[in-house]
């Protein structure tokens, strides 16, 4: 059933019913840092981001007018928007709490102005304050975007109330109409050929569910990889996650700076935090494993993994 809250001319908004039909409006998560020429720093959680203008390059958010952090926003020349990615949920809390230093353990970069950023954010964007306006009992900060860093990695949502992630509208999918040949004459029994459309129809739907955890492909991989054989030499490991060694040694950073792994010389252990991203990581494989193959006997799906165990060479 529909709410409809209409107002007579003297009557006030339920400002907790407001708040909740705001919540309706799904938002990424943002935390806006700044610098004054003291060296104060400050942080603050925030879903009010929002674009303004393409040329110039213009955001704006908005800010508690009790809010005790507003007086450095306000003093410094410079801030920085970082779009927290889905895997910076404690990042997020940490910055939305009072009363504490909430840089303390937190790693950062210096941006223009030494602006404090944050790394493996979805996005960053560097900003000099271009105005500030009044809203109610709010300010809205506008900011100048001077330099921005896309980092590609699925954001953090915040949707009535809760933490969310992105994936695809189901509608998106497309499949084949009943009756109809996706697969027409001999190509239709040529193996290498299914198994590639076969692996490509099987990542649409299970890639997003992966990075919606806030891990790249490459630092799950590893992750999963890494929590079924902990003492896997390097050299194993580069035959084993079949990447570049480029992109082993980003990942592998990466994790290292979450507190994820650490490195022992000649091989890589998870700490136990990274053996609980390798679970979370290792639940949305299952549960979509589950999900593709649940019209299939359990004899006709150990059957199949046999098939492609013999194809690896396991």
């Amino acid at each position: 059933m529909n709410t409809i809250n209409k107002l007579s001319e003297t009557e006030v908004i339920d400002v907790k019913a407001f708040r909740r039909a705001l919540g309706n409006f799904a938002t990424g998560v943002t935390i806006m840092t700044a610098q004054n020429a003291a060296g104060e720093r400050v942080g603050v959680t925030a879903n009010s981001f929002n674009s303004v203008s393409l040329d110039p390059a213009l955001i704006l958010w908005s800010i508690d007018k009790n809010s005790s952090s507003f007086a450095i926003f306000e003093q410094a020349t410079h801030f920085a928007v970082n779009i927290l990615s889905a895997a910076q949920i404690d990042l997020s809390n940490k910055f939305a709490r009072r009363g504490e230093d909430k840089f303390a353990g937190v790693e950062c970069d210096l941006g223009t102005a030494e602006i404090p950023l944050f790394k493996n954010c979805a996005a960053v964007f560097e900003c000099e304050k271009f105005d500030i306006l009044e809203g109610g009992d709010h300010w809205i900060i506008l900011g100048k975007v001077v330099k921005f860093h896309d980092h590609g990695r699925s954001p953090l949502l915040y949707h009535q109330g809760a933490y969310s992630a992105v994936l695809p509208h189901p509608s998106l999918n497309s499949k084949t109409e009943p009756g109809e040949d996706a697969f027409p004459g001999r190509l239709y029994h040529n193996m290498y050929y299914l198994l590639t459309q076969a692996v490509r129809a099987y990542q649409n739907d299970y890639q997003p569910k992966q990075l919606a955890s806030g891990f790249r492909t490459s630092e799950a991989r590893l992750l999963l990889v890494l929590e079924s054989q902990t003492r896997l030499n390097k050299s194993d490991l580069l035959h084993e996650v079949a990447m570049p060694i480029r992109e082993i040694e980003q990942a592998t950073d990466i994790l290292a700076q979450k507190g994820l792994l650490i490195d022992r010389g000649d091989h890589y252990v998870l700490t136990a935090a990274g053996d609980v991203a390798a679970r979370t990581l290792y639940h949305i494989a299952e549960s979509h494993q589950q999900d593709v193959f649940k019209k299939y006997s359990t004899d006709e799906r150990d059957l199949f993994k046999k098939m492609l165990k013999d194809l690896i060479g396991i």
